[in-house]
C-alpha cells in the first residue's frame, strides 16, 4: 500500500514538473536516470535479456544483448518523460515533432464503414499513434491495463486524455470496442503481451510465444479491416508513425483455423519491425516461457 502511493505522488509530482523543463533537457535528464537504473540493476531484468535474446539469436548473456537492454531503459524513460511533459501543451505544441507516413491506408480502410482495428505493439514512442485520431478528427478507442491502485490509473488515463481518445480497462467488458467498429470507428490494440492469458500459441522469432488473439478475433467478427502501426523514434526523439497496409485476412468459415492463420500474420510484421529496432520493442516481462536463451 505504500509503495502504491509512493507510486502515485511520484506520478503526480512528474506531471507539475516535467512540463516546465526544456525538452532537449528532460531527454537527456531521462536518458541519464534510466542509464543509472539500469547500470543499478545489472545485469538487466531477465525477461527483458530472455526477450532480447530471442530476437538478437544470441544467448542471454551476449554483450548486444547488454547493449539494446539499456537503450530499452533509455527508451522507456524518454516515453514517460513525454507522457509527463506533453499532457500541458496545446495540440499544435505536443504534436509538433510527430510525422504521420501512410495516414493514406487508414483512410482507404475506412471508407467501407465496417470501422477498423489497427495493431501496434509496446514499441517506440507507442502514444504518438494518437495522432491518427488527431489526423482523420476520428476518436480511438483501445484498451489499457488497468494499474493498481485505482487512483493511479485514473491519472494516466488522465494525462493521456484527448477528445479523440477512448480509454478502457483491459480486464472489463469491452462492449464498446464492438460499438465503436459499428459506428466506423478506430479500435487500437496491442498484440505483443499476453495481458489477459487469452491467446494462443505461435512461432515468434523461431520459438512457440503466447501472443493476443483479440486483435484478430474482433477483425474477423465484425468485418472490420486490420492493419499494422508502428512508432519509430528517432536520434533527435522525434516520433515517426509508420501506417502499413491493411492485412489481407484469411476468412475461410473455420473460425480456429483462421484466427491461427491471421494471429501469425501479425506476428510477421511485429517481427519485422523488432527485429529492425529491437531497442524500441519496450517489454520487460518475459513473452517466450520454454526457458530458452537465444540459441
Amino acid at each position: 500500500m505504500a509503495s502504491d502511493l509512493l507510486t502515485y505522488y511520484s506520478y503526480r509530482f512528474l506531471g507539475i514538473v516535467a512540463p516546465v523543463v526544456p525538452p532537449r533537457l528532460g531527454y537527456w535528464v531521462a536518458e541519464q536516470c534510466a542509464t543509472l537504473a539500469y547500470r543499478l540493476q545489472h545485469p538487466s531484468p531477465v525477461g527483458l535479456r530472455e526477450n532480447l535474446s530471442h530476437v538478437l539469436s544470441v544467448g542471454a548473456g551476449d554483450p548486444a544483448v547488454e547493449s539494446a537492454a539499456l537503450s530499452v531503459y533509455r527508451n522507456l524513460a524518454k516515453n514517460y518523460f513525454d507522457l509527463f511533459h506533453k499532457h500541458k501543451l496545446s495540440v499544435e505544441q505536443a504534436t509538433a515533432t510527430t510525422e504521420v507516413r501512410g495516414l493514406h491506408h487508414i483512410e482507404e480502410a475506412l471508407a467501407d464503414g465496417r470501422g477498423l482495428v489497427v495493431v501496434s505493439a509496446h514499441f517506440g514512442p507507442f502514444d504518438a499513434l494518437w495522432q491518427i485520431g488527431r489526423h482523420l478528427n476520428l476518436r480511438l478507442t483501445a484498451p489499457a491495463e488497468h494499474l493498481e491502485p485505482e487512483r493511479l490509473y485514473q491519472y494516466i488515463c488522465g494525462l493521456r486524455d484527448r477528445e479523440w481518445i477512448r480509454l478502457l480497462p483491459v480486464d472489463r467488458p469491452l462492449m464498446e470496442i464492438f460499438r465503436a467498429l459499428q459506428r466506423g470507428e478506430i479500435v487500437a490494440l496491442a498484440a505483443d503481451r499476453d495481458i489477459t492469458d487469452s491467446g494462443i500459441p505461435v512461432q515468434f522469432f523461431g520459438a512457440p510465444a503466447r501472443l493476443p488473439d483479440g486483435p484478430v478475433r474482433i477483425a474477423l467478427r465484425t468485418g472490420a479491416n486490420l492493419l499494422t502501426c508502428f512508432a519509430l523514434r528517432d536520434q533527435n526523439n522525434k516520433a515517426i508513425l509508420n501506417i502499413e497496409p491493411p492485412l489481407q485476412l484469411e476468412r475461410t468459415g473455420d473460425l480456429a483455423l483462421d484466427v491461427e492463420v491471421n494471429v501469425r500474420k501479425v506476428a510477421a510484421k511485429l517481427e519485422e519491425w523488432i527485429r529492425r529496432h529491437p531497442d524500441q520493442w519496450l517489454v520487460l516481462q518475459p513473452i517466450w516461457s520454454d526457458g530458452r536463451s537465444g540459441r
